[in-house]
């Protein structure tokens, strides 16, 4: 059965089930009888959009948009597939990875890189390549129009270089990927919700994701969506939050920097030692081994990350 979360607004988190259950949100927006989602998740979530759409009275032709944040497979794996689907949509992504959509060769190769060959198969199976002329690129400050809604998009590179945020003129609320990090439901306490950076591979930039946050900020929404999961508010305090643990994992990669061939098991302990520490002193619900358990594969990838973003600084000689 299909899990969604419907707030206001016509928008609604559709559980992609990749790996675990919400692990991996994909916002459906409704407008009158048109809609359109972000983000797709992988090929294994196309007949949970589908259904999505038919619970709404709609059908795979009502679907005007396919909007990826980023091309990330586990944003971006399904969208091929998706768009063989529904006849009338087209595809918007930020114009560096517009080509890797048309063509994903790379896209596989670098994801085959991060999660080695049988697993990313399993995960993505095969990427669906979208035709050249359904693809939008999306630039700062572009905007399409959903029925006469009005979705704008910020350029919000740090996650990696090939990242946007919508703004959505209707709820005043934005869609953010992966640019406002990680939150998780399990973690809440009754309303009170909690966010832990994401700095997977390859690109993060940490200096650019800080100003990414403070634009996003600046808008001052009383909601962002994040992929990983779904709608979060009291948006300034999680912001500030954001940018402390971003801070830490820069000053926990600089530590660990000259540490040789143990430098990314050393960077894996640091980045667990972020999550229990910040769940102790944030109070999440879940903590110690029970939080190093939701944040397993992030903890990989944000060491991962780290490790990157080392090898892209001057050498210290």
């Amino acid at each position: 059965m299909t899990d969604i979360i419907d707030y206001a607004h016509g928008i609604s988190a559709i559980d992609a089930q990749f790996q675990r259950p919400r692990l991996n949100a994909i916002h459906l927006i409704v407008e009158g009888n048109r809609a359109a989602i972000v983000d797709t998740a992988s090929n294994h979530s196309v007949p949970l959009v589908l259904d999505a759409l038919h619970g709404k009275g709609l059908g795979p032709e009502n679907l005007d948009y396919i909007i990826l944040t980023h091309i990330h497979l586990d944003h971006a794996g399904g969208a091929g597939l998706l768009m063989t689907h529904c006849p009338n949509a087209k595809l918007t992504v930020h114009p560096r990875g517009a080509r890797h959509i048309a063509d994903p060769t790379k896209l596989m190769e670098g994801t085959i890189a991060v999660y080695g060959q049988a697993l990313a198969k399993r995960l993505y199976g095969e990427i669906v390549p979208v035709p050249k002329d359904r693809i939008i690129e999306t630039r700062h400050g572009a905007g399409i129009s959903l029925n006469g809604r009005e979705l704008r998009f910020l350029e919000t590179s740090g996650h990696a270089r090939h990242c946007v945020c919508i703004h959505d003129s209707r709820s005043e609320h934005i869609f953010a990927g992966d640019t406002f990090g990680l939150s998780y439901r399990e973690l809440d306490c009754g309303e009170r919700q909690f966010v832990f950076p994401t700095t997977s591979p390859v690109q993060f930039d940490p200096d650019a994701l800080q100003l990414s946050i403070e634009a996003l900020l600046d808008l001052q929404p009383s909601a962002i969506y994040v992929t990983h999961y779904g709608q979060v508010r009291d948006v300034a305090r999680l912001g500030s939050d954001l940018k402390r643990l971003i801070e830490a994992h820069v000053q926990l990669a600089r530590r660990e920097r000259n540490a040789g061939s143990s430098r990314h098991e050393r960077l894996r302990e640091g980045v667990a030692r972020l999550v229990v520490e910040e769940a102790n002193r944030s109070c999440w619900r879940l903590r110690g081994d029970d939080a190093l358990k939701v944040f397993a594969g992030d903890i990989e990838l944000n060491a991962q990350g780290l490790g990157a973003w080392l090898d892209s600084l001057p050498s210290l000689a």
